[in-house]
């Protein structure tokens, strides 16, 4: 695993890995209006990546609303129009 990238953010922290080719993006905390930005800025693919593959694992994830909802929708379509998928663990 290769540690890319560390954001600590009021009510949510994200930890970005790399592991084959597959991005693994840990998610912290609550996930609601006041920081969907946040989630949406943490699953946004690598500008220039052909085939975006992410895994988001919420096991560190204690509440989450709509807002969070629809993010990981415009995530999920956005992956799928680049020929890519997001994956959802430990929900």
């Amino acid at each position: 695993m290769t540690d890319t990238h560390e954001a600590a953010r009021p009510g949510l922290s994200t930890d970005h890995q790399a592991v084959d080719g597959i991005r693994i993006v840990v998610l912290r905390g609550e996930i609601d209006h006041a920081n969907r930005d946040s989630l949406h800025e943490a699953l946004l693919t690598p500008e220039g990546e052909a085939e975006p593959r992410t895994v988001a694992d919420f096991r560190g994830v204690t509440f989450m609303d709509s807002s969070g909802i629809n993010v990981l929708i415009t995530a999920h379509r956005a992956a799928q129009d680049a020929g890519g998928w997001l994956r959802l663990a430990g929900v």
